[in-house]
């Protein structure tokens, strides 16, 4: 099974309730500062990918914890991995990166007042 999300398009529109929950999973695993780190660490490498064995040192955590991180990062569809002979490589999946960009970019159009909420006047 595959970890890639469709794309979601970049629209003003509100996300309906079946959109927000991978977008959610995404957020919360980015949510914990090792898990972020990690992610920069596999983006940042050359090649645009990291064996297990480049990035587990750069921490002061035990291998299980690392590989649990890596885990949920996978879980969540931010990264996807390979198994080469005895290690694994981890690469980041850009289209979940494209759709969380999407929904943190402001709309640079004209604002309008809302239509539904007009304001009283005080008395």
């Amino acid at each position: 099974m595959s970890n890639q999300l469709a794309l979601l398009p970049v629209n003003r529109a509100p996300l309906n309730e079946v959109d927000c929950v991978p977008l959610a999973q995404m957020f919360k695993a980015l949510g914990e500062p090792v898990r972020l780190r990690l992610l920069s660490l596999i983006a940042s490498h050359s090649g645009g990918e990291a064996c297990v064995c480049d990035i587990s040192g750069t921490f002061d955590l035990s291998q299980p914890t690392i590989s649990h991180h890596l885990k949920t990062l996978r879980s969540a569809g931010l990264i996807d991995s390979e198994r080469r002979g005895s290690w694994v490589y981890y690469r980041i999946n850009p289209s979940a990166l494209h759709q969380l960009s999407a929904i943190l970019t402001v709309n640079d159009g004209p604002v309008a007042p809302s239509q539904t909420c007009t304001e009283e006047p005080a008395q």
